[in-house]
């Protein structure tokens, strides 16, 4: 399968929200911190088993909130969902739905049509799903891109302390996210020095401007996998093998770009 990135092509954004969850965390006195951390933990952990079942991504913000790419995932997915999180939690989730170009207008859609529904420390608000658009089948694309700094290990975390080495990391995700958004794309920290950014409607030639000026302007050098499928795992998981081959070659290239149709030939063997 072959994609023009630039074509009708659409993303689709969930965005995850706990209800009412401010005040619940200090109702009837402050609940404590490591019970907070773990149920927010462990809440993640869950919605991304759930959504992956259909072969969505989950990404944290700020953990009372998330933001899922749920190309393939229809309203009774997300209804299911719902409610196996409030049969099992003491809290419930709300979810707004947006599908666009590009990353970022998709995830403006579900917030907006989200906040429409009500305020987020309302308790009148339980467990709304609003939906501002799905992606049909026919124009599903999701591009991705894993973002690696080049070098960490030797250069950082096996010299300077733990800190300094998470100070570093980021600020680099720091510069890519200013950089990205301007382009409609969006970036999430995914563990040790890797970023995921869903990033439809960014060319290669300009992430790999991108990765160049960050290089020029804060001395830390990027390279990046970049997958396109018409959904969120395969995509990443192309972006995964990308970056695998980039590493083969000893990073004489920045970018390696590779379709759907890849899976077919690993799969082909």
């Amino acid at each position: 399968m072959s994609f023009n990135v630039f074509g009708v092509y659409m993303i689709q954004m969930t965005l995850i929200q706990i209800d009412n969850y401010g005040p619940w965390t200090v109702t009837p006195t402050p609940r404590t911190e490591s019970d907070l951390q773990i149920l927010q933990s462990e809440l993640f952990a869950d919605v991304q088993r759930q959504f992956a079942t259909k072969k969505g991504l989950v990404f944290f913000t700020r953990f009372d909130n998330m933001l899922a790419v749920t190309n393939g995932i229809n309203k009774e997915d997300h209804f299911r969902i719902q409610r196996s999180i409030r049969n099992r939690y003491p809290i419930t989730i709300s979810m707004g739905v947006g599908a666009a170009k590009t990353p970022y207008e998709a995830q403006k859609k579900a917030t907006i049509a989200l906040q429409k529904a009500g305020g987020a420390q309302s308790a009148q608000r339980k467990e709304i799903l609003a939906i501002d658009s799905l992606v049909d089948p026919e124009d599903s694309f999701v591009q991705m891109a894993h973002i690696d700094i080049n070098g960490v290990t030797k250069s950082l975390t096996d010299i300077v302390t733990a800190f300094d080495t998470n100070f570093l990391v980021n600020k680099a995700q720091h510069h890519l996210m200013t950089k990205l958004i301007e382009k409609g794309a969006l970036l999430f920290f995914i563990g040790g020095d890797n970023f995921m950014s869903p990033c439809n409607g960014l060319s290669p030639e300009d992430l790999k401007e991108i990765i160049k000026e960050i290089d020029e302007k804060i001395d830390i050098k990027h390279k990046a996998g970049v997958g396109r499928s018409d959904n969120a795992e395969d995509s990443a998981y192309l972006a995964d093998l990308g970056l695998e081959h980039i590493r083969d070659g000893n990073n004489q290239e920045i970018i390696c770009v590779l379709n759907q149709d890849y899976l077919k030939h690993i799969k082909e063997g």
